[in-house]
């Protein structure tokens, strides 16, 4: 029986509006969809970098319980309203933005101070309202990272005083679903077709993020081919095999203990170290004076003695 080896279509685009984007991929062998859909969907939810606020100091603000004469927000309603701003950063170092705001007013994303590394895609997200002769000023760490990462591990030293840090969630994914159906190829009728939504928060655009999810896992299983103790074993071979030339090297061909005949007509050719010698080929070798079957079965037998042997042919 010829059997055929039927590989999966490359993602098909079904719809793509805003921030949300619909993909196919179709020809999956029986169970594959639920294998690479489910695959998928986690390596998109916690593999993708985004950045996010790590930390803030609010002038006068002692930590997050607090308030601030003049913004209906409490601190706390300020800090959410930050996590929802969302951030391009280029490059990995972290990044500090600013904002002053004074007077009545509605504060909005757009009123950060931005180095030239940051971004903001949603300028309009709201920060807070101010009334009177209120002043708001506040600094923010941006930074780079995976995933949902809590407070504790991101300051692993103490903060300033004055410094609220705050959870971050990195991950530029706001959701991720995906379904299974058959589909018929060829007489069967048992194959999957994958379909996966995604959607962003305009950071990545979604068919991005499935292209990256797929490079990740390709990258991940590349890594596993093979097993440790071969290469350990491989490693070990060229090892030892250095280790003999080296050894070879100091070893003279007067200390082989040839005949006299042999050891003459080698050292007439140059031939000074048993290293030397095992780089020749027994054809090579016959090509000097005096050197004939014999010598070459005596040369062979004094070279193993030192686990080297003549240069195959």
């Amino acid at each position: 029986m010829e059997y055929h080896i039927t590989l999966p279509s490359k993602p098909r685009i079904v719809s793509e509006e805003g921030l949300q984007g619909v993909y196919e991929i179709d020809s999956l062998y029986p169970g594959y969809g639920h294998t690479l859909g489910n695959s998928l969907r986690r390596i998109i939810l916690s593999s993708l970098p985004g950045a996010s606020v790590t930390q803030v100091k609010i002038e006068g603000v002692p930590h997050e319980f607090a308030t601030v004469d003049g913004v209906r927000e409490t601190v706390m309603e300020v800090l959410l309203n930050l996590k929802r701003v969302h951030f391009i950063l280029h490059g990995d170092e972290p990044q500090t933005i600013s904002l002053m705001a004074k007077g009545a007013g509605e504060v909005t994303a757009k009123d950060f101070k931005l180095p030239s590394q940051v971004e903001i895609k949603n300028t309009e997200q709201h920060i807070a309202d101010l009334s009177g002769k209120a002043v708001l000023e506040l600094e923010a760490t941006i930074e780079r990272g995976l995933g949902y990462v809590p407070r504790e591990v991101l300051t692993k030293d103490k903060v300033d005083i004055g410094t609220i840090a705050l959870d971050a969630t990195f991950t530029p994914i706001r959701r991720v679903n995906y379904d299974v159906e058959n589909m018929r190829v060829g007489d069967r009728t048992d194959f999957n077709r994958l379909r996966i939504l995604i959607e962003t928060n305009g950071t990545i655009a979604p068919r991005e993020a499935l292209e990256k999810s797929i490079e990740t896992m390709i990258h991940q299983l590349k890594a596993v081919i093979g097993f440790q103790e071969n290469e350990a074993s491989s490693s070990t071979k060229a090892t030892e095999g250095e280790a003999l030339v080296t050894s070879a090297s100091k070893i003279k061909v007067a200390d082989l203990e040839l005949s006299p005949r042999v050891a003459s007509a080698l050292e007439d050719a140059g031939i000074k170290s048993a290293a030397g010698l095992a780089r020749k080929t027994a054809s090579a070798l016959k090509e000097l004076d005096g050197i004939g079957d014999k010598a070459i079965e005596e040369i062979s037998v004094a070279l193993a003695g030192h686990g080297l042997t003549l240069r195959p042919e």
